[in-house]
């Protein structure tokens, strides 16, 4: 979604292969190893569907990030959430990057956008505060994401990693502006 190249090693990408799947619909090129995959996207991703279920399914942990993808896509994607009811409580922050998005029961809907914009915005849990910063590296200016150590608990190392990756990505420790 950030449009650039990524490997994975030491993973078997047989587990995520309807993950893969899902990400060469949006228009992401992948190669896959014995134990590494490599996705490479140069262009603004498609819309893609998507329905969590159990696995092999696609995970429901993966949810928000793939609304943050479907935020930034050309067309619109619907989200099916079967696993845990309260998922979407993320969306109205990601509504603040400026994500055309909406909820109804299980289901959200999200429109595409060229760009998102920047905002301070809240991590409800541990999935959630991972597709909002994946989000927010998507948005022009800088973006706050606030109630970080949910994403610490998921996530060892997140901002290193994505330096790591040529994000620009700073954890700053002061009291949001509420």
């Amino acid at each position: 979604m950030t449009r650039g190249e990524v490997t994975v090693r030491g993973v078997d990408p047989h587990h995520i292969d309807l993950v893969l799947d899902k990400l060469r619909t949006a228009g992401a090129e992948t190669e896959i190893g014995t134990r590494e995959f490599t996705v490479r996207m140069d262009r603004r991703p498609l819309a893609v569907d998507f329905v969590t279920l159990p696995y092999p399914g696609f995970a429901t942990d993966l949810q928000p990030m793939a609304i943050a993808l479907s935020a930034v896509s050309d067309g619109t994607s619907m989200i099916t959430e079967n696993v845990f009811e309260a998922r979407f409580r993320f969306v109205d922050e990601m509504v603040r990057l400026g994500a055309d998005a909406r909820t109804d029961g299980h289901h959200a809907v999200v429109r595409g956008v060229d760009r998102l914009s920047s905002a301070p915005v809240w991590a409800s849990d541990i999935r959630a505060g991972a597709g909002l910063v994946l989000a927010g590296l998507c948005a022009d200016g800088q973006t706050e994401v606030w109630d970080v150590e949910h994403i610490d608990r998921g996530y060892p190392r997140f901002v290193e990693n994505l330096c790591a990756l040529g994000a620009d990505v700073a954890r700053v420790r002061s009291e949001p502006q509420r």
